[in-house]
């Protein structure tokens, strides 16, 4: 019921996880984003908390693989989850225990990892990795997007989704981008509208939160 896409900028050292599933409100507890650390997408029958493992895990200096294995072995029904990881130098490492729920697969590629279940095809994964390498000069918000999208295109899940959501963070303790669409008949298609108003204001945002001395206008009512 879900499938998500983890990356790496080999550019800005951005980090990001975009991830739908007919479930609502799938990135409030799949996505899972620190700057200079790396990014975990936790799915299947979720455990939030296996994000924020794989995050101080790699925090302490362990590589993906073995920051996986503690993931794996620090608690109970590991059989029931999957996970995806990329670490700071844009190592994968992944697992899907034996009660992931139907069709699933996972894909590796240069600093990236899809994954995905109940699936509507096992290529849905390998699509969204050969979107993320082929767009490597984009915004990682932007891959991350545009990967997503192929995975819909080339099946998706077997039923419709309808929540999805896009975070990435860069060299701050707070995403630079963190949007969701948590329930909708075109949850993906949504978050694209959504994207092309925020990505225009990004800088702008993140340049009010390290110096409100020199930014533009706000642009609301009441503002010279």
């Amino acid at each position: 019921m879900t499938f998500s896409l983890t990356g790496r900028c080999a550019r800005t050292g951005m980090f990001g996880v975009v991830v739908t599933s007919s479930s609502p409100a799938v990135a409030a507890r799949c996505a899972w984003v620190r700057g200079h650390v790396g990014a975990v997408s936790t799915q299947n029958i979720t455990d939030p908390g296996l994000g924020i493992m794989g995050l101080d895990l790699m925090q302490q200096g362990f590589g993906a693989k073995k920051a996986m294995e503690m993931i794996v072995g620090a608690r109970a029904f590991s059989e029931y989850r999957q996970i995806a990881l990329i670490d700071a130098l844009g190592h994968t490492a992944h697992h899907s225990g034996a009660n992931t729920l139907g069709t699933n697969n996972v894909a590796e590629g240069d600093n990236c990892i899809a994954a995905g279940n109940l699936l509507s095809t096992p290529k849905v994964p390998e699509a969204m990795v050969a979107s993320f390498e082929a767009n490597a000069t984009e915004h990682l918000a932007e891959r991350l997007l545009r990967g997503v999208e192929a995975g819909l295109d080339a099946g998706g899940e077997e039923g419709d989704v309808k929540s999805v959501g896009v975070k990435v963070c860069h060299q701050h303790d707070w995403p630079i981008c963190e949007l969701r669409v948590d329930w909708h008949d075109e949850p993906i298609a949504e978050l694209r509208r959504v994207w092309d108003v925020y990505r225009p204001q990004m800088d702008a945002y993140i340049m009010r939160a390290l110096d409100p001395r020199d930014t533009p206008s706000y642009g609301v009512p009441g503002d010279p």
